[in-house]
Parts: C-alpha cells; sequence; structure tokens
C-alpha cells in the first residue's frame, strides 16, 4: 500500500498505481498536513497584504489585488484560459499519471488546497476518470500549464474524459457519478496547474520503457554476434576494469551471462579473425554509455516526483515565497540527453542489421540461401536506417531553445514538454528497430546449426520462433515485422 504526501514514489510505483496493482491512499499525516496549509492560505487570503496568485492577478497581472470575493472566480477563470492546447490528445496512461503526480504533490502540505479536492482527483484516478489532455501547449514554465488545466477543467464540469475509446463531455461523466462540478477557492487554480507533471509523467512512461529496452538491446546484440560468430574477447571483465564506467560494467558482464554456455562461440574460440567491427565489440561502451544516461534521468525523475513544483509555496500564515520550482529545466535537460542515449541504441543496432546482411563468415548475403531470385532480407534494413535517421532529427534539444512569454514575465522557459514528447517518440522507434534486429539475429543464428547456444538465447530464438518463421524464400514481411513490434512491445523477450 501507497501512502500519499508520506511514502516516496518511483517509477515503478507510480505504474503499479496507474495499472491498479498498488493501492494508494490518503494518510493520516498528509490530510493534517493538507488541512493545515489550507487554513494558512484561509488568514492570507482575507488579509490586507497582498500574496501573489492568492489575492493578485497572474503573471504580468501581479500587481493587481482580488478581494475574497472575486478569489472564487479568479481561480476557475485561471483553468478555463489557460486551456489552450493544441495537437492529438496523450495517451489517456499519461493522463492518470499526470493525476497521480499531482496528488503527491498536493499532499506534500506546501500547495494550500482544500482536501474535498484530492479527494475529488482521487476518485478521478480510482474509477478511470482520465481526462482528455492535448499533447501540444507547455512551454514547461511556469510549469505545464496548459496540459495541467485540460487535465483539470473537469472538477470544474468543463473538458472531457475518455469513456473507453471515445470523448464524452466532463458534464456529462460527472452527472452518470453523481458528482457536482466545483468550486475552486483561493491559491487552488494556481496549486492545480502550476507543476512539471505532464514533462514527469512523459519521464516515468518513458523511463519504465527505456529500463526493458537497454536490457533487450543487450540481447538483441548478443543475438546478432552468435549469428555473426564474433568474439567474446572483448567483453571478458579484465578489460572493462580498467574503465570501470557503471554502464559498460554492467553490459559487460549481461553479454557474458547471455554467452555463457554457447557452443557457437567455444567452437570459434581459435578462429583467425583479429577483430571484429565497433557495433560488435563496443556494445559495452555504446549500449553502456546509454545506461549511464538512463541513471542520470531516473535519479532527477525521483527527486521531481516527490517534490513540490507549484507557486507561491506556503510556508506560515504570513509567508508564500513565489519562487521557481514549476520549472521543468533540470528534467529537460536530462530527457534531452536521454533522447540522444536512446537514439544511439537504435543507431548501433541498425549497424549490426547491415552487417549481417554482408555475406561474411559463413552467412548467406541478405540472410537467404537462394539469394538472386529472393532478396531475403535487403529491405527491412532500409526501414531501421528510416528510422535511426528520423531518431537522429529528433534528438534536437529543445531545452536549448526558450521563447518569452506572458509579456515577459516568464522570459525563460525550459521547452521540457517537447523534450518529453520526442523522447518517447525515439523511443517508440527503438522498439520497431531492435524488433527487426532481433529478426535478422534469429534468422542468421539458423545458418549457425548444429551449433548450440546459451539456455536464454535458446529460449528466445524459440520465442521468435513462434512468431516468426525462418525465411525460406520471399514473402511478404510486414506481418513478420509487427509480430516482432509485438513481442517487444509485449516483453515476451527475455532479458535476464
Amino acid at each position: 500500500m501507497f501512502k500519499y504526501g508520506i511514502d516516496s514514489l518511483t517509477v515503478d510505483k507510480v505504474m503499479e498505481i496507474a495499472n491498479g496493482t498498488l493501492e494508494a491512499i490518503l494518510s493520516p499525516e498528509a490530510i493534517a498536513k493538507v488541512d493545515s496549509c489550507r487554513q494558512k492560505v484561509e488568514i492570507m487570503a482575507h488579509g490586507d497584504k497582498a500574496v501573489y496568485g492568492i489575492n493578485t492577478g497572474f503573471g504580468p497581472l501581479c500587481d493587481v489585488q482580488i478581494t475574497p470575493e472575486q478569489a472564487s472566480k479568479l481561480q476557475e477563470n485561471l483553468l478555463i484560459t489557460h486551456a489552450v492546447g493544441v495537437g492529438n490528445p496523450i495517451a489517456k496512461g499519461l493522463s492518470k499519471i499526470m493525476m497521480i503526480c499531482k496528488v503527491h504533490a498536493l499532499c506534500q502540505g506546501f500547495s494550500g488546497v482544500r482536501l474535498v479536492l484530492i479527494e475529488r482527483i482521487l476518485y478521478f484516478i480510482a474509477h478511470d476518470l482520465l481526462p482528455v489532455v492535448p499533447e501540444q501547449g507547455s512551454v514547461g514554465a511556469s510549469g505545464d500549464l496548459a496540459p495541467l488545466s485540460h487535465l483539470f477543467l473537469p472538477l470544474l464540469g468543463e473538458g472531457e474524459f475518455w469513456i473507453g475509446n471515445e470523448i464524452v463531455p466532463a458534464k456529462t461523466v460527472l452527472d452518470t457519478h453523481g458528482l457536482h462540478p466545483m468550486k475552486l477557492e483561493a491559491k487552488e487554480g494556481l496549486g492545480l496547474i502550476n507543476g512539471t507533471q505532464f514533462i514527469l509523467a512523459h519521464a516515468i512512461t518513458g523511463l519504465h520503457k527505456m529500463d526493458y529496452l537497454l536490457d533487450l538491446v543487450d540481447v538483441a546484440g548478443t543475438m546478432s554476434l552468435e549469428g555473426f560468430q564474433g568474439s567474446a574477447s572483448p567483453f571478458k571483465a579484465a578489460l572493462h576494469t580498467i574503465r570501470p564506467f557503471k554502464g559498460n560494467l554492467k553490459v559487460a558482464k549481461r553479454i557474458r551471462m547471455l554467452l555463457d554456455g554457447s557452443q557457437n562461440v567455444e567452437n570459434h574460440l581459435e578462429c583467425d579473425r583479429v577483430q571484429d567491427p565497433y557495433s560488435i565489440r563496443c556494445m559495452p561502451q555504446v549500449h553502456g554509455a546509454s545506461r549511464n544516461a538512463y541513471v542520470h534521468l531516473k535519479g532527477l525523475a525521483d527527486i521531481e516526483m516527490n517534490s513540490v513544483t507549484d507557486n507561491p509555496i506556503i510556508l506560515s500564515e504570513t509567508e508564500a515565497i513565489s519562487g521557481g520550482n514549476f520549472h521543468g529545466q533540470p528534467l529537460a535537460m536530462a530527457l534531452d540527453y536521454a533522447s540522444i542515449a536512446v537514439s544511439e541504441l537504435g543507431n548501433i543496432a541498425d549497424r549490426r542489421c547491415y552487417l549481417l546482411l554482408g555475406g561474411k563468415y559463413g552467412l548467406p548475403r541478405l540472410l537467404t540461401a537462394a539469394g538472386g531470385l529472393n532478396s531475403g532480407y535487403m529491405i527491412p534494413q532500409y526501414t531501421t536506417a528510416a528510422l535511426v535517421t528520423e531518431n537522429k532529427s529528433l534528438c534536437f534539444p529543445p531545452s536549448a531553445d526558450s521563447v518569452p512569454t506572458s509579456l515577459g514575465q516568464e522570459d525563460h522557459v525550459s521547452m521540457g514538454s517537447i523534450s518529453g514528447r520526442k523522447f518517447n517518440q525515439i523511443l517508440g522507434n527503438l522498439e520497431k528497430i531492435i524488433a527487426i534486429e532481433l529478426m535478422y539475429a534469429a534468422q542468421a543464428m539458423e545458418f549457425r546449426r548444429p551449433n548450440t547456444f546459451s539456455a536464454i538465447i535458446e529460449e528466445n530464438h524459440k520465442i521468435i520462433r513462434n512468431a516468426v518463421d525462418k525465411l525460406e524464400e520471399d514473402r511478404v514481411l510486414k506481418d513478420d515485422i509487427y509480430a516482432m513490434i509485438a513481442l517487444v512491445q509485449n516483453r515476451a523477450i527475455i532479458v535476464k
């Protein structure tokens, strides 16, 4: 059981809460913190001192003071006017993760919203009432204003929910559940839409996917090595302990594990080949560098998902700090770094696909024994090449750009929302590239029989063959490729 506002969130916990395998509740401690902070806001809202966003306007209108009677309208106008997102809706799962992360942030006791507001969001989560959120419109500071506004418009009876695969007006869904639209009070609109939960949800989703793909590329690369009859010596521990990057060490160890018991490797220990191409022998260095980027992003995401990122922060009845915790730069830069890391995994995988087609060391050209009449596996590598180049084009770092907004009040923004979206696009392309490499590697391994491979590689070869037959003569490969992509996306390939 997870207790909001008390326990620490992790990528795995967020995903488990989202898919319903981990129950999440409000703890008495969190309730006390939320109520205490709310009392401080009430005092400020009825005081004479101007406090940003509580009894003043927003952004460049922060010098306009608002009466207590206008507070509710002010906060509701904030959500309505900031819901200006465009483009396709984000995945439903991302909307849910955004709400989970926002609840946890609000429960830290520095945001000043009422408990009833948090309970309504928890109702949405528990009943899979997932708001429709457009993918474009956030500049990543002052938080993810547009997507968070769309996320919480349904609290007011505005906006839309997903019901199955249909988009339904929020008011209709609230009526079905016997819920009335809520009236926001002082500070609550700001507490809802200031924050980095859109960026963070993309980071969490991407990290969850990248964690598996990092292991999967080691498997795919090792299977390609086996098909190519590459050397095992570049993965010896002695080589990597004298350049001990953690990612390199882990990949080399994993490849040794994946080769353990391979008759195919043992039969070629004394071959006269001096070196393998970099895409084979430099897997620890390249895959390992991408692992280092993953660890960096994960560490920052762990901090962010347990932080308070709205504004202002309520410290006492007399002190509310208007700072910049909503600025997405810490995640934006790391997301751009991770995007490059993922792109490079696809880049080296494509090179291994190309290598297997070359007809070297006993492999037939294009991985077909009946070349000429048959093109074999010539053309799927065109697809990996296209995906690799698309990923390279997506590696421009949005965090290196900034366009001033809010009449210059918000004169430097992170663009981290774009970084997060592109990170997940690149990961989606990597899934397809690795699927094709696995298909190629399985075919190459067929030409090394009767040699046997390690138990885990043999099992994975069997899994692939259950989905895709050995290519004997030309056939439509589209279905094979999609079957392989399904294996990757469903995590059917054994990685440990």
